[in-house]
């Protein structure tokens, strides 16, 4: 029996070898490392010798091992989770090796054993005790000293950023660093919305649960991805009213719903307490927020048909992802228009209406104006295809201006037919006067974008103080390019500097114009990865690794700003960014902010649509945009099609070396970052799109962002091992955790309870792109009762 496991052995390792030869001698031939040829020719010479019963078997696998070991050395030096694809595969085989020998007493053998288990020790230690890569750029946060004027989110959190300034800080300062080990459960609420199969099993589209509440009164508003809208009662946690829009779902790809918006109509007005809330058929209705029904004095019998003056607009063209913000008396909506299927597609117009009326005040259209124009009488239509506004909008009351986060014209990758509209207006800031819609000011930080890297949230707003003590009334915008940008709000000239730099602009298919130079905000901590190297690359075994190794070398560029062409590119940054619709949480008190980044490379190329390889991924292509495998962006009415898909090894294990994910802290007077610790555990990341994997400190995917308090916490879920973080704002330190049942793709909130508690909230319903489980939760943490 022992023979004939020896030779089962013997001949693994042979194969195994004669892989890494072949495979080996592919990425030598692309200018990559010799080491996998050189091993691979060694192995099977291995395999041979111990399938013949020869103990030079064993002698040449042990110097295999330690060659091994010195070449995982010199190239990422002794980071555990660097040597996990390099040095465990192998010292498994060592051990296997070893034990053919051991019952012959083979002294050379036992001590082959000794050194392969000690090593294994200290290496699964140093796996175990990998720390958080914190920044050399730490310190204690320091205080202004004085709150700025601004109202805060204090008892309330009334829009989705817990004011219209979009800070997602609050005021409140129960819960502490030193009392917030004592939180705990105080309500669980089920929606009753969860997914449906073609969602959860046949993954025709993507259900995506990413609600923040909001606060008014003792009352939270919240909604869901198949347009369920509630209330409940903020305190016990019982559901007070459900409202359920009846539509069509099917034709739609993608369901989400981040919030909804309360406004308050003069006395005297018809339903006067009003909930407005996005639906997924292209509709913004107004419920009564004490009774869930809708408003029937508003628009169309309590609903604005969002495809009026849109021209064609077929199931999930317009989905209204985020809510609509209301200020000054005007209700502006934006909305998610469906990119990379056609070029001709509805406007990425933005509207304004009267709240309590629901008629339309004005239209931001770019190809008709850079100011908004009225709006159009009935049989017009606005621009087809321009810049969207999909994430949340912020807006400044007292100074009378909103700010949109721009989009794309679409198709994202192939960017041959845009206008000079487009190119003006896309992946900018844009400020527009609330009233009119007159252009204020704009900012562009990404120059002809074909890397779908839009502004996926709107600035958040607040007055920055300097080391003197002068105010400037400031913005800071995160983007998915990992580039921080700190603007005046009211001029949009920087606070923090940025320049024009040279980046690469070969590559591209013929004929497209490439921006020579793109912004940089160099004044401000970068986030942006740096480009992925062969060294770098990551898996869960030397296979997958070496995999990943020949696709970069194969690669036409990787890192930031590569042109797409015919030739794959590793984008990294890619569309989900380094900061995706989460944004950043701003303290304005100490005049900190906090963001949450991940690491998602992606393998994006283009291919001409007579292409014979298009048919075939064309009938493999599933709903939703953010699928693991290969995804055919159609791109229809262009001559390209696109294929983008996730950089991950051939066992699902991501291409590119963690961590993951990090929480960071930035002091905004000093521009330097506090701490910078790894965000989430890979417990819910297991091979082959499992939940069963290791607690190790890997950080993580994540979507959803972070929200400050005054009480020294900061707070986020948004991770794909599923739970809910306090992090001491001082140190960075994780001091309260609480696992949660489904996936928490969302950021919380926090307001007082009747009863005079802190409550924190979060919703965790789980994401189809990010595979965390599903669920119809929210839930609600307090101290407990004195």
């Amino acid at each position: 029996m022992a023979r004939l496991l020896t030779n089962i052995l013997a001949w693994a390792i042979a194969v195994l070898g004669g892989f890494f030869a072949v495979a080996g001698g592919v990425l030598v031939a692309v200018g990559g490392s010799p080491y996998y040829v050189i091993t691979g020719i060694l192995m099977v010479v291995s395999g041979a010798l111990l399938g013949r019963g020869k103990a030079a078997g064993r002698t040449l696998f042990i110097v295999i091992w330690l060659g091994t070991l010195l070449w995982a050395a010199w190239e990422v030096g002794f980071d555990g989770l660097q040597l996990v694809p390099r040095v465990v595969a192998p010292t498994v085989l060592l051990v296997l090796v070893v034990l053919t020998g051991w019952r012959r007493g083979a002294t050379r053998s036992r001590v082959a054993l000794a050194l392969a288990a000690g090593v294994a020790i200290v290496f699964a230690s140093g796996l175990l005790l990998h720390g958080p890569d914190v920044s050399a750029q730490s310190g204690a946060p320091t205080s202004t000293g004085k709150a700025i004027p601004a109202p805060e989110a204090d008892n309330d959190w009334r829009d989705y950023g817990g004011t219209l300034a979009g800070r997602r800080y609050s005021a409140l300062s129960d819960i502490t660093p030193a009392n917030v080990g004592k939180l705990q459960l105080a309500w669980t609420q089920r929606t009753g919305d969860l997914p449906m199969p073609a969602e959860s099993q046949e993954h025709k589209r993507e259900y995506h649960s990413e609600a923040t509440p909001i606060h008014i009164g003792d009352t939270l508003y919240t909604c869901t991805p198949h347009s369920f809208v509630q209330a409940i009662d903020a305190t016990t946690g019982k559901t007070k009213w459900s409202w359920h829009e009846q539509a069509q779902i099917k034709g739609n790809n993608y369901l989400v719903c981040r919030g909804v918006s309360y406004f308050e109509a003069p006395a005297g007005t018809p339903c006067p307490r009003r909930i407005f809330a996005p639906t997924f058929d292209a509709r913004l209705v107004a419920l009564d927020a004490d009774t869930g029904r809708p408003c029937p004095s508003f628009a169309n019998n309590g609903a604005i048909d969002l495809r009026d003056n849109m021209g064609v607009s077929t199931p999930s063209d317009q989905i209204a992802t985020t809510p609509p913000i209301v200020v000054n008396n005007r209700l502006i909506v934006g909305e998610r228009i469906i990119d990379n299927v056609n070029r001709n597609i509805p406007s990425g117009v933005v509207r304004a209406y009267d709240p309590v009326s629901g008629s339309p005040v004005w239209a931001w259209d770019v190809g008709r104006s850079p100011d908004a124009i009225k709006p159009l009488p009935a049989g017009q239509i606005y621009t087809r295809g321009t810049p969207n506004v999909w994430g949340a909008i912020t807006a400044d009351a007292a100074n009378g201006i909103v700010y949109l986060g721009t989009g794309n014209a679409s198709p994202d990758y192939w960017i041959g037919y845009r206008r000079p509209f487009d190119d003006r207006f896309g992946t900018s800031i844009v400020a527009l006067d609330i009233a009119t819609g007159k252009l204020k000011w704009t900012r562009q930080l990404v120059h002809r974008d074909m890397w779908d890297m839009d502004l996926p949230i709107g600035p958040s707003l607040f007055d920055y103080r300097d080391a003197q003590g002068r105010s400037t009334p400031a913005l800071i915008q995160t983007t998915k390019m990992g580039q921080v940008f700190f603007l005046n709000r009211l001029t949009g000239e920087p606070l923090a500097q940025i320049v024009e730099r040279p980046v690469r602009t070969d590559g591209a298919t013929p004929g497209v114009r490439v921006s020579p130079t793109q912004p940089f905000s160099v004044g401000m901590p970068s986030f942006t990865p740096p480009a992925p190297s062969e060294k770098a690359t990551w898996g869960a075994t030397p296979i997958d690794q070496l995999m990943c190794r020949i696709d970069i070398r194969r690669a036409q560029g990787t890192g930031i700003y590569q042109p797409m062409g015919l030739k794959p590119i590793i984008g990294h940054p890619a569309f989900d960014g380094v900061t995706d619709w989460g944004g950043a949480a701003v303290d304005p008190v100490r005049g900190i902010m906090t963001v949450n980044t991940m690491e998602m490379p992606f393998k994006l190329w283009l291919m001409r649509r007579d292409d014979p390889r298009v048919k075939t991924l064309m009938a493999q292509k599933q709903g939703g945009e953010n699928a693991m495998q290969a995804q055919l962006q159609t791109q229809y009415n262009t001559p390209y099609v696109a294929v983008v898909k996730a950089w991950v090894g051939i066992f699902g294990a991501p291409c590119v070396a963690p961590p993951w994910g990090h929480l960071t802290a930035v002091d905004l007077k000093t521009r330097k970052i506090l701490w910078h610790e790894v965000l989430g555990t890979a417990r819910d990341t297991g091979l082959f799109g499992s939940h069963l994997g290791v607690p190790v400190k890997t950080g993580v995917p994540n979507l959803g962002g972070s929200i400050i308090t005054a009480g020294g916490l900061a707070f986020i879920g948004a991770t794909t091992d599923q739970y809910l973080r306090a992090f001491d704002l001082k140190t960075g330190k994780v001091v309260w955790k609480a696992r949660l049942p489904a996936g928490a793709q969302a950021t919380p909130m926090t307001y007082r309870g009747r009863d005079g508690r802190q409550y924190v909230v979060i919703t965790a319903g789980g994401h189809g792109a990010l595979g965390t489980r599903y669920g119809d939760y929210t839930l609600a943490f307090a101290l407990p009762r004195s």
